[in-house]
């Protein structure tokens, strides 16, 4: 059975720091991506960043470049996010997926074979 949990949200300020993880089981990441997508109330889920350990691809949406990093602990098939600068329009519900396709892995969320329940990050101002 694959599952994928995702953790390490919460209330953070305008500028603070917040690191989300991935455990992953069922799975490796010889075979999937793991991505990270977010969804606010009324908007569509977007991706935000990816790794492949397969194609050595790491990914990122324009909106967190250099603010972002995703990594990942092969041994604890565990991926990171590490989310700093954060800013209001950060707070949404973010989720971790896996991609087993061939392609380069910021791919829409319809793309993606397995999602996890998500995890609710809030940035106030």
């Amino acid at each position: 059975e694959v599952q994928l949990v995702a953790s390490g949200g919460g209330l953070v300020q305008a500028g603070g720091s917040l690191r989300l993880s991935c455990a992953v089981s069922g799975l490796s990441f010889d075979d999937y991506a793991i991505g990270w997508f977010r969804q606010a109330p009324g908007k569509e889920r977007e991706g935000v960043s990816c790794i492949s350990s397969r194609i050595g691809d790491t990914d990122y949406a324009d909106s967190v470049k250099g603010r972002f990093t995703i990594s990942s602990d092969n041994a604890k098939n565990t991926v990171y996010l590490q989310m700093n600068s954060l800013k209001p329009e950060d707070t949404a519900v973010y989720y971790c997926g896996a991609y087993r396709g061939t392609y380069y892995c910021l791919q829409p969320p319809g793309a993606y074979d397995y999602f996890g329940q998500g995890t609710q990050v809030t940035v106030s101002s």
